[in-house]
């Protein structure tokens, strides 16, 4: 079946990319880290971040949407970058912007539900979900490490993330079910 839906096309090929930019990015945070207990846990993060970029390539080749070598050069570069970062930026930037980063994150894949079941398809619906939901804990991970930093107030307010302030609605301590899941991350609609 092809898709007929260029907004989901360019998510699943951009999320494809941008799945290995994470990834790439986690092994650079996690060998910058001291602490054993907080390596294993960007490393099970990255591990997550392969496995998201795995499901979406069975459903890029499902629908015949090619890999975009636009997203795979751009975002190889971004990864590989800020990989290398990682090790010269200190301890709570590589934090603050991973959780800023997977809390975006979360919305990509409950999007791609939305666009899909607009196609009458919910035949993904599960492994959407539990890709939003894990997106979701990440953010929470990467934010409960710095939650007590001095720097937070400053790049809460210049970033516009951190404690309270995420870009999807998506609450794990009173997450909705799969079969309610609609209503998490729809587009704000402006008022006139």
């Amino acid at each position: 079946m092809k898709l007929e839906h260029p907004e989901l096309i360019e998510l699943l090929q951009r999320a494809y990319s941008a799945e290995r930019a994470a990834a790439f990015a986690y092994i650079g945070h996690a060998g910058s880290l001291k602490c054993a207990g907080a390596k294993a846990a960007v490393k099970r993060i990255e591990d997550d971040e392969w496995e998201h970029r795995e499901n979406v390539l069975r459903l890029m080749k499902l629908y015949g949407i090619p890999i975009s070598r636009s997203y795979e050069r751009r975002f190889f570069l971004i990864g590989k970058l800020i990989s290398a970062s990682c090790h010269v930026i200190g301890r709570f930037m590589p934090f603050f912007f991973a959780g800023k980063l997977e809390g975006g994150n979360v919305c990509e894949y409950f999007r791609m539900m939305q666009f899909f079941h607009s196609l009458g398809i919910r035949e993904h619906d599960a492994m959407l979900y539990a890709m939003g939901m894990k997106e979701k804990e990440h953010e929470v991970y990467f934010l409960e490490q710095i939650k007590t930093s001095r720097l937070l107030p400053l790049f809460e307010r210049l970033f516009a993330w951190g404690r309270g302030r995420s870009a999807n609605d998506v609450d794990l301590e009173n997450k909705s079910p799969l079969e309610d899941s609609d209503q998490y991350c729809k587009p704000k609609t402006r008022r006139t």
